[in-house]
């Protein structure tokens, strides 16, 4: 039986994959990419390198938003779930007092609104991140998976993005002088 796959090699990569020694260098050839169109493209590190999100082009996100969204969302669920119980479907007169007595519903609403902020940031930042993602490309390069935890400052230029050429992909990377560019299969 055979194992050979004829269409492999008619596959395009997962993109090309540089190793940088610096932060600097990873940060410039980032930079570089950017200006000249690149828009797919991803940086690993296993420090923050500081500047490197905006340099890929990455200014704003959603996270702050779905927070606040969560949190007003869990707020009013809080006020309007103890107002409906109290005003309309379980009207109660307990000693005169007003039947949408609003100091009483502070604590819940307080806290639904703590748990849908927190709820919505932990789900949405999983969500904008693309997660989980149960195979990456990358993995695969033994060099990748031995440092990106540990010492190593990669970026990698995807294949799918409408600039990607591979000579002159290559060529990009190798300006700022990496210690390896290798080719990532899907």
């Amino acid at each position: 039986m055979s194992h050979n796959h004829p269409h492999h090699e008619e596959e395009s990569p997962h993109g090309l994959l540089a190793e940088y020694e610096t932060t600097e260098a990873i940060l410039a050839a980032a930079e570089r990419a950017y200006s000249l169109g690149y828009r797919k493209m991803d940086a690993y590190s296993s420090v923050p390198v500081e500047g490197l999100a905006e340099a890929m082009g990455m200014k704003k996100n959603l996270v702050a938003p779905l927070v606040f969204l969560g949190g007003l969302g869990g707020g009013l669920t809080g006020f309007f779930m103890q107002w409906f119980a109290s005003v309309v479907h379980y009207p109660y007169d307990i000693g005169g007092r007003p039947l949408n007595s609003w100091p009483a519903f502070i604590p819940v609403t307080f806290e639904l609104t703590v748990l849908g902020a927190a709820s919505l940031a932990t789900f949405g930042m999983l969500a904008l991140n693309g997660l989980p993602k149960p195979y990456n490309p990358l993995f695969n390069d033994a060099n990748f998976a031995a440092r990106c935890t540990t010492d190593g400052y990669f970026l990698c230029l995807e294949a799918d993005d409408p600039k990607f050429d591979l000579e002159a992909s290559r060529a990009l990377l190798a300006e700022f002088h990496p210690k390896s560019i290798t080719i990532v299969d899907r």
